[in-house]
Parts: structure tokens; C-alpha cells; sequence
């Protein structure tokens, strides 16, 4: 099947603390790179994908304008959705539609930031960034941060389908397992489930090792047209399906245990004309063990409240299990950048699918590949990406 679009370009900046770099250099570093993976230069870019890291409160001066200027990129199409760690999977989707429309050929999505070198750790933020949000005066005199919602999500879980904390364990040793392999990772050593329930409570049931890393860096993608991946002559890792959906409270009808993968995924599928069964290789957000547990049932993979069951026993780990997810180790493990995640889990999908993966974690004919990402957070409101991407 051709593809409307496809992945020419994959990087994913080395570092993990960045004392020594803007968040515009590192901007610059990451697109550089995607340019070098594609053997391309600036001037074939003529659209460019970016999200909060660049258009929101995190970006100096004029955000976007101000990010291109510094590029030195000319461009037809400029699009700054914002979606949160979801927002790169999106913006993937987004450019195979533009470049099907005849927009643009050739588009860079970039992604960075700095939150480990300015100190920020697992569910911390400036708390007055939402004193204006229309929820505000409901809830945050309650105190929610990000590792309680998740904590809310994984309590309620175990609570009506009896999912235990040795089986979200499972899913950090998993991570750690393909983590050995990644020279860039921040955590290396493999460990067992024993040494998750011994690591503190963070946000009960959740311990310090079922949270993600905070990590500097940042990754970046491009985008191209099939005349031009196919002049280029690389690997064709084409745009198959995607689906997107947001999900919030809903007034307080809202079910914890669920996301927006529940709609995204199955709007995939049916776009790319495959099943969960057919996929090879899943990219799924970490931020949490619990977030990998549930979107992998609400995408399909298991049934509802048969998550547990469907990780334990090393049943994600490359070379061991029926799916290997997340084997660059993820979030967990190796990089989280700007505590946005969704830019990471398309460029391993991308090095398993060309063949490119660490020998011990690659997965044997790796054709097809899903990647799926939640912006925002699981217990209030998020919003969920889905792509299937496949090896021509």
C-alpha cells in the first residue's frame, strides 16, 4: 500500500541535561540532525511543525516566528498545534495531510527543552501557570499535580479489575531491560519488580520507579512526499493511519481508567485497514507504568482490565514477549525531553521499522509499527494520538 506521506529524517538529541544550550539551540541541533538522517538541507524545508516548547508560554519572543527566523528556514505552511506530549505524533498525521493537499513537500517537526537543567522534577511546574485556566477555582485548591492524577488512575484500576503493583512493576523492568542497550539512557541498570516495590511512594500506589525520567534533549522528525522519499532512496516508512481524540472530565462522568486511545486507536486501525494483531512493535507513552497499562488495553491489545495479566512476566521485553514496547526503555528509562514524550516514541518506531534498533532489542521483520501518545494526563483531561506506520 502507498502511503500519502512518509518518514525521511529521525533524530533524537544526545543529551540529557543541557547547561550549556538554549532551548533555540538545541532546537537548531535536533533539526540539524533530522537533516543529516535525510540528506536534505534547510532549504528543501518548506513547512515546519512545532508545539508549546516553541509556540506557548515555553518560547521567548515571538514563539514560532521567532523559531524560524532563527532556523533560517523559508516556508509555505507553518502549523503550531499544541496538544502536549501528543502534539509530535499529531503533527506526523498533520503533515501527510498537508503534503496530500499540496501545502508543502518536505516537512520539520522539532521538539526540545530544558526542565532538568532548570530543576524541575517528576510532577513539578510552576503551579501559577494555571491559576487562569477555566478549571482553576474548582480544581486546584484540591492540589492535583501530575503524579496524584496518575496515582488516582492506577488506584482505581487495581480497585475494579485487581491489578497489582507487581504487574505495573513489570513494565519498568521491561523498559529497563532494553535501557541496558541504549548508551544514551539515563537509567541503564536492569532491575527486577522486587526493586520497583522497594523504590518510595511517590503517589500511592505509584513508586519513584514507576515515574518517568525528567530529561533535557529533544528529537526531531521530516515529513516528505512520496516523489521525494522515493528520490531520496532510503527506507520508505510510510504513514499508514492515524486517529486523534481529546478526553476530559466530562462534568465528573469521567471513567479513570480509560483514555483517548479508546477512539484514537480504533480510527487508526481502520484508516491503515489492520488490527492489533498485525503490529509488531508498539511506541507507547510512559510517563507512567500505569499510562502503558492502559493504553494498551483501550488500544486494542487486551481487553478492558486485562492489562495486568497482558504485562507481567517480561511479556513486553524484545525477544521475549508477544509485543516489545517502548525498546529505546521509553520514558521510564531513557528519555522523557521537555516532559513531552510523543517525539521520542516516533523515532524508535522509525528505527525499528528500517531495521535500525539495537541488534539485542530489534524486532525480527519489523514491518509494521504503531506509535500512541497522551498529552496532558490520564485523571482529568488529555489529549491521545494514535499512528500505524509500516515499512514498504
Amino acid at each position: 500500500m502507498t502511503s500519502t506521506a512518509y518518514i525521511v529524517g529521525i533524530y533524537e538529541h544526545p543529551t540529557r541535561k543541557a547547561d550549556d544550550k538554549s532551548l533555540a539551540q538545541l532546537h537548531a541541533d535536533v533539526a540539524r540532525g533530522a537533516l543529516a538522517d535525510a540528506k536534505l538541507g534547510k532549504q528543501d524545508i518548506d513547512a515546519y511543525y512545532c508545539a508549546g516548547d516553541v509556540a506557548g508560554w515555553d518560547a521567548p519572543g515571538t514563539g514560532p516566528f521567532s523559531m524560524i527566523d532563527y532556523l533560517g528556514l523559508n516556508l509555505r505552511h507553518l502549523d503550531t498545534t499544541e496538544s502536549w506530549g501528543s502534539s509530535y505524533i499529531s503533527h506526523v498525521s498533520h503533515a501527510a495531510d498537508a503534503i496530500a493537499a499540496g501545502r508543502c513537500e518536505v516537512a520539520l517537526v522539532t521538539l526540545a527543552g530544558r526542565p532538568r537543567a532548570e530543576g524541575q522534577a517528576t510532577g513539578t511546574a510552576e503551579r501559577t501557570r494555571g491559576f487562569s485556566a477555566a478549571e482553576a477555582q474548582f480544581e486546584l485548591p484540591y492540589g492535583p499535580v501530575v503524579t496524584n492524577l496518575y496515582g488516582l488512575s492506577a488506584a482505581r484500576h487495581m480497585f475494579e479489575f485487581g491489578t497489582t503493583s507487581e504487574q505495573l512493576a513489570w513494565i519498568k523492568v521491561a523498559a529497563s531491560h532494553h535501557a541496558q542497550h541504549n548508551p544514551h539512557a539515563m537509567l541503564r541498570d536492569v532491575v527486577t519488580v522486587a526493586d520497583v516495590l522497594a523504590s518510595p511512594i511517590i503517589a500511592d500506589p505509584l513508586h519513584r520507579l514507576d515515574c518517568c525520567v525528567v530529561s533535557d534533549g529533544g528529537g526531531a522528525l521530516i515529513v516528505a512526499s512520496p516523489a521525494v522519499a522515493r528520490a531520496l532512496g532510503g527506507p520508505m516508512i510510510g504513514v499508514r493511519g492515524s486517529g486523534y481524540s481529546p478526553q476530559h472530565t466530562n462534568g465528573g462522568w469521567m471513567d479513570l481508567t480509560s483514555s483517548g486511545a479508546a477512539i484514537s486507536g480504533p480510527r487508526a486501525f481502520a484508516e491503515a485497514g489492520v488490527s492489533p494483531q498485525d503490529i509488531k512493535y508498539a511506541s507507547i507513552y510512559d510517563s507512567f507504568t500505569i499510562t502503558v497499562l492502559i493504553q494498551l488495553e483501550d488500544l486494542g491489545f487486551c481487553a478492558k482490565g486485562e492489562g495486568g495479566r497482558f504485562v507481567e512476566d517480561g511479556k513486553l521485553i524484545a525477544g521475549v514477549g508477544k509485543l516489545p514496547v517502548n525498546t529505546d526503555g521509553g520514558g521510564l528509562c531513557n528519555n522523557h525531553p521537555s516532559n513531552r514524550g510523543g517525539m521520542t516514541k516516533v523515532i524508535e518506531a522509525v528505527r525499528q521499522l528500517r531495521g535500525e534498533a539495537h541488534p539485542k532489542v530489534q524486532v525480527g521483520n519489523c514491518d509494521l509499527a504503531l506509535v500512541h501518545g497522551t498529552g496532558g494526563a490520564l485523571a482529568n483531561r488529555h489529549g491521545s494520538a494514535t499512528l500505524i506506520l509500516e515499512r514498504e
